[in-house]
């Protein structure tokens, strides 16, 4: 069975990636890298932020700081592997309502001529 990484932004929607595995070992492996890529990234901006509104946070105190990481909680982008069915259609996240099914528009009937 093969398997495929996907990334759910922000916990929710799902993105495929073009990253397929035959081993689901290998998959996950591929999704605790994309996990410390992003914490990273997150982290050296977070580092960043702060030393340029250092000033500011002086001012502000904790509880802003904890607002804000109580934020980056909120944005974290998360890998799931998932089974690969070897189609190509793309992934939809489950909590959409599926589209519901058009009448057919009736057609419409010559008018009479007087």
């Amino acid at each position: 069975m093969k398997w495929i990484l996907v990334v759910l932004v922000g916990g929710v929607a799902p993105v495929q990636t073009d990253l397929v595995f035959e081993k689901l070992s290998d998959c996950l492996t591929a999704e605790e890298q994309l996990r410390q890529t992003y914490a990273n990234a997150y982290s050296a901006l977070s580092q960043r932020s702060m030393m340029d509104n250092d000033e500011f946070d002086k001012r502000r105190g904790r509880h802003h700081r904890r607002a804000r990481e109580e934020a980056a909680g909120k944005l974290a982008n998360a890998g799931t592997c998932i089974p690969h069915n070897g189609t190509d259609q793309p992934i939809t996240s489950l909590d959409q309502p599926a589209p519901a099914p058009q009448p057919p528009s009736p057609t419409p009937s010559p008018s009479p001529k007087p």
